[in-house]
């Protein structure tokens, strides 16, 4: 996978996000926060990672499959590898 500079920070930017909100799961159960609340950190971090999980595909799915110049085996071998992603996401 290859990332500009600007892609690259910005990814590390959303993998800290969800970093940190992982991390406020863990307090709220060392601190025997109320069930709801710790519910919703972990929605959070559902949400977050899905989201994170859609911009990959995406650009696995420019990068790897759909890109100009690439050969009929680069392309299926980027479909091949997400192929097996996504099998192990959805089960």
């Amino acid at each position: 996978m290859s990332h500009t500079s600007q892609d690259r920070d910005r990814l590390l930017a959303r993998i800290r996000r969800i970093a940190g909100q992982v991390a406020a799961i863990e307090r709220a159960v060392q601190a025997d926060a109320p069930c709801a609340e710790t519910l919703h950190l972990a929605a959070a971090v559902r949400g977050a990672v899905a989201g994170l999980m859609d911009g990959l595909v995406e650009e696995h799915l420019r990068e790897h499959v759909a890109a100009d110049g690439l050969s009929a085996e680069q392309r299926a071998a980027g479909a091949d590898e997400l192929a097996t992603v996504l099998r192990r996401h959805f089960r």
